[in-house]
């Protein structure tokens, strides 16, 4: 089995080569694309059924509900904050606010619909993103309040980060896997 000290070798996991100097929007905009790159791949190769896997009792998480998770929150900040759009999620609601990840359920149907629904949104944001005149745009959010596109990207790099977090968990628990 791999050790994490040996996963990436001498070339490092592409996901990484992201731009480390430039402007804010491409440097930004490349850690999200690396984050976003690394939850695909902690769920490659897996059934559906063990992408809705729970393998930590009494959690609800799993990849599933993770990818599920994401990409309601891709649509809260990028269409509902930033572009103003009414767009309820896709996943949880009001009177089921874990829906994300309690509806998380196994089945080929359900992981499809959950990776069409993530990619979908991903390509909003991306569109949005580089279509947007710089990162001062703003929208308003009934919790934060006013937030710019520069902080939703800083935000989302952070939640991404800490879900793949619990995929590397995940994922190690259901096959042994490490560092995909």
């Amino acid at each position: 089995m791999p050790r994490r000290a040996g996963l990436f070798g001498d070339e490092g996991d592409r996901r990484f080569r992201n731009p480390t100097t430039g402007d804010e929007r491409t440097v930004l905009t490349g850690v999200l694309a690396a984050q976003r790159a690394t939850l695909a791949a902690k769920c490659a190769g897996l059934a559906a059924a063990a992408l809705a896997d729970r393998p930590v009792p009494p959690s609800t998480l799993s990849l599933l509900g993770l990818v599920r998770h994401l990409a309601d929150v891709e649509r809260r900040w990028f269409r509902q904050v930033l572009a103003k759009e009414d767009a309820p999620p896709r996943f949880s609601s009001d009177t089921d606010p874990d829906g994300d990840f309690d509806g998380a359920t196994s089945g080929p149907a359900a992981a499809r619909e959950a990776w069409a629904a993530w990619q979908e949104e991903v390509a909003f944001a991306e569109t949005l993103t580089g279509a947007a005149p710089d990162l001062d745009l703003t929208g308003e959010d009934g919790w934060r309040g006013t937030v710019s596109l520069r902080w939703v990207l800083v935000h989302m790099i952070e939640e991404y980060a800490r879900h793949n977090g619990h995929a590397d968990l995940l994922r190690e628990r259901i096959d042994g896997a490490v560092g995909v």
